[in-house]
Formats: C-alpha cells, structure tokens, sequence
C-alpha cells in the first residue's frame, strides 16, 4: 500500500505542508506513522481527497461533447507562421498546448488572456509510475 509522508502529499495537491496538518487535525483527511515514525498518508485516501478537492471550472463553452478532459484556462501563447500555429494554454496547474491552423487561431480568437477550453480524445494515454514502484 502506498504512502506518502506529509511533504510528498502536498507537493502532489499543490498546498503547503501546514495545509496537510490542517486536514489531518480537523479529521478531512487520515494519517498513520510508518516503520521510521513519521506521519503519513495512505495513497488510495490521498487520491480519494485529491478528487474530491479538485476545483473544475465551469466549462463556459455550454457544448455537449463526447470527449471527458476538459481543461478550461487562460491563454498564454500563441506562435503563428502562415500555416500552422502553436497556442499553450494554462488551465490550474496543467499547461496544455495544441497544433492547429492560423486560420484557426484568428476564427476563434485565440490571444494571449482569452478564456478557452482544451478539450482532449485520445485512444492513447500513457500511465507511468516511478522507478520501482508497483
């Protein structure tokens, strides 16, 4: 079972790690203390309250889609030659960037500062754990 000591469980949620004493002394979130005596937090509780905090903002494109990831951010770049454009988006903590047409940036806008959403389909994603882990 995996577990993470109270540094490692903040680097992942994007908080400090006072925020995770806070949690663990107002009971939001579980603790032990492993073989080396220091507090920890179980993996599968720590992923359970990482959803559960996760802040989605609201999707401002009212379109039904078949499609799950959804990024909504800002965007912070736009490269364009005559062809083709590169437009990098931050949407919370995640930078997600996409290949598409110049006449595509101009229909739609696109500027550094507009609001956007990224919308992903793909068959493929790739899953990778750290060395070791299983």
């Amino acid at each position: 079972m995996p577990q993470f000591r109270f540094s490692e469980a903040a680097g992942l949620l994007g908080v400090s790690d006072d925020t995770v004493r806070r949690w663990v002394r107002a009971g939001q979130l579980g603790s032990s203390v492993d073989a080396a005596g220091r507090k920890v937090v179980d993996g599968a509780e720590l992923a359970a309250f990482a959803r559960s905090q996760a802040a989605r903002p609201e999707d401002p494109s009212d379109v039904g889609r078949s499609a799950r990831n959804r990024f909504v951010g800002l965007v912070t770049d736009v490269l364009t030659d005559k062809v083709m454009a590169q437009v990098e988006l931050q949407c919370g903590p995640h930078r997600v960037v996409s290949l598409m047409s110049t006449e595509a940036v101009r229909e739609l806008g696109l500027r550094p500062g507009v609001l956007a959403v990224a919308v992903v389909k793909a068959t493929t994603v790739v899953v990778e754990t750290p060395g070791g882990e299983r």
